[in-house]
């Protein structure tokens, strides 16, 4: 069976920013692809209409984590196929799979993960890690939403913030790592477990985040050897095959020489794929999925 349409699973406003997947709907159509966009909140959608539904920017998920997953569930009951796999999008929807990763020898940021916490736990973190500085954040979580950088001042006039928005949410401490300022954050792209393309991204000035929709500044670049091995092993640890995964790391100039590119994250649901940022890296994905798509199909 050959793809003749397809959706892009969205949402329902994108105002404020910025999405390059349009960069995909002419390599598409070159192969006689139609693409659609849909909000994951429509109701209803006839999802046997697409020979398959591709997750890309629900950039709002994570304020109803479980309806959203129902409506992948109902997406992978119809005839269509899911992409990425559900089993893998349920996997990677709370970062609990960070700790699976470093089971399995992924060196990740130093992190200690809660089922609900409070101001007083977060303060005993500055000792445990030995550092002036942590993030907390959810781990259901998109575009840095309820993530915090805090010093000890910070923390406490923040408390009651703190402890109203982490009391009964899943969350993470993790020392600040000062190269994500320093330095920036490096996210290398595979697509049907082919390396793409990388990119590092840097926050502006004063910010620790380093989305576009945050001031953050895109450079493209080749990654050295390390960086790269680091990524490579990090995506054959995945549970599942995928067609797209993002590689989110830092590198620690304070950890041993052999762990210091650590994962910040794998992003498998609705990550940017920076196709602005690799002239070539539409067609790749094109040809990705069609390739994905064929595999999966004939299972």
């Amino acid at each position: 069976m050959s793809l003749k349409k397809i959706a892009f699973l969205s949402t329902d406003n994108l105002d404020g920013y910025f999405v390059w997947d349009n960069l995909l709907i002419a390599p598409f159509a070159q192969q006689g692809i139609a693409v659609e966009v849909v909000s994951w909140h429509a109701q209803p959608v006839n999802w046997n209409e697409y020979d398959a539904v591709i997750v890309r920017s629900t950039w709002d998920y994570q304020t109803d984590a479980d309806q959203f997953v129902n409506t992948l569930q109902q997406i992978d009951q119809s005839d269509t196929l899911l992409v990425n796999p559900l089993a893998l999008l349920q996997w990677n929807v709370s970062k609990w799979y960070l700790q699976e990763l470093e089971q399995q020898g992924v060196t990740i940021i130093p992190s200690v993960f809660y089922a609900g916490t409070n101001s007083a736990t977060i303060a005993a973190q500055f000792e445990h890690f030995g550092c002036d500085e942590l993030i907390i954040k959810p781990l259901v979580s998109a575009n840095s939403d309820n993530t915090f950088r805090l010093n000890q001042v910070a923390l406490q006039d923040q408390q009651e913030q703190l402890d109203t928005l982490f009391e009964k949410t899943d969350c993470m401490v993790q020392p600040f790592i000062n190269s994500v300022v320093n330095d920036g954050e490096y996210s290398l792209f595979y697509f049907n477990d082919e390396y793409s393309h990388t990119i590092k991204k840097v926050p502006k000035l004063g910010d620790f985040r380093v989305q576009e929709e945050h001031g953050g500044q895109l450079h493209s670049i080749t990654p050295t050897p390390s960086l790269r091995h680091t990524a490579d092993f990090v995506l054959s640890q995945l549970p599942h095959h995928s067609l797209y995964a993002r590689i989110d790391l830092v590198h620690n100039e304070h950890a041993p020489s052999d762990t210091q590119w650590q994962l910040m994250e794998v992003e498998l649901i609705e990550p940017s794929l920076y196709f602005n940022m690799d002239d070539t890296s539409p067609e790749r994905f094109v040809q990705a999925t069609m390739a994905y798509c064929a595999a999966a199909l004939k299972q």
